[in-house]
């Protein structure tokens, strides 16, 4: 099965490392990419559990048409023996949590290198997928982002961002406003997809609207917590069939104005230069890209 390509890649699902049942629905559920995580969804004494359902867990999320992800522990902590046993079922991409430094991505490509070796898998086949968790790891985010050729996302938390800058939780994530701006930025200057925080709170009307939030910002790609947020991250995150309408007559407009000898067009009311030209030829792209709904 072809893998989805990281571009689009829209619903990111973290799921709770030993629970065999969960990780199961995992692949039942609308998410793109669905993560066993073995960081703090996985309390330390069921982590060898946890560990254990890696080889039979990515290929059967695989031939459901998921992305098999893992979050492993720091290297310095239990990510070691966490990586050397979950490489047995070929993850797709290994996250790691609190990175701050781009030693860290570096260490972590050298050791899914030797495993990759080990294990016979093609080098360079395993995705790395930073966590950005504090104000340290945010100032350094293009070089973590370009500190491996494996790195083709980067994901901003929220709980321990929120943590680490000493602010308040909130449902309307007011207090992470700049965090959010500013990561998108550094993600894009580096040239990897960002992946916008979890929503972690419990109704499906509150992450609808923080999924629409992070587009209007510039996301293409949110984590979740809860399988069942996956399907209006996804159809918020997809252009839609209106969007897909107007693009289309924006560009029609702007080329019959060029083809006139005029510099841009007006529709509707609205001036259309060449950067709305071309944000229209890009929304009709990644259409083309997820095909028919």
């Amino acid at each position: 099965m072809i893998r989805r390509p990281v571009h689009l890649r829209r619903s990111w699902l973290f799921l709770p490392g030993a629970d065999p049942a969960g990780l199961q629905a995992g692949a039942e559920s609308a998410a793109d990419v669905v993560v066993q995580e073995l960081e703090d969804f996985t309390p330390p004494a069921r982590r060898p559990e946890a560990r254990a359902l890696a080889p039979s867990l990515y290929p059967a999320w695989r031939a459901a048409g998921r992305i098999a992800g893992v979050r492993v522990n720091p290297l310095e902590e239990d990510g070691e023996t966490d990586l050397a046993a979950v490489m047995e079922g070929v993850p797709d991409l290994v996250m790691i949590p609190k990175v701050t430094a781009p030693e860290q991505i570096a260490r972590l490509d050298a050791a899914i290198g030797e495993h990759e070796i080990r294990l016979g898998l093609a080098p360079g086949s395993t995705e790395i997928v930073p966590n950005i968790e504090s104000a340290r790891g945010l100032t350094r985010t293009i070089a973590i982002a370009q500190a491996s050729p494996r790195v083709t996302a980067c994901l901003v938390a929220s709980e321990d961002m929120v943590a680490d800058l000493g602010a308040v939780r909130s449902r309307e994530a007011t207090e992470l406003a700049y965090v959010r701006q500013r990561f998108l930025i550094e993600c894009r200057a580096a040239g990897v997809v960002a992946i916008d925080c979890p929503y972690t709170f419990g109704d499906a009307e509150g992450a609808a609207a923080e999924t629409l939030v992070a587009r209007r910002l510039g996301y293409t790609a949110k984590s979740l917590v809860r399988p069942g947020h996956a399907g209006a991250v996804n159809a918020i995150l997809t252009p839609s069939a209106d969007e897909v309408a107007r693009a289309s007559r924006i560009v029609a407009a702007f080329e019959a104005a060029r083809a006139k000898g005029e510099d841009r067009a007006t529709l509707d009311g609205h001036l259309v230069e060449k950067p709305t030209y071309t944000g229209a030829q890009r929304l009709l792209a990644r259409a083309a890209e997820f095909g028919p709904a």
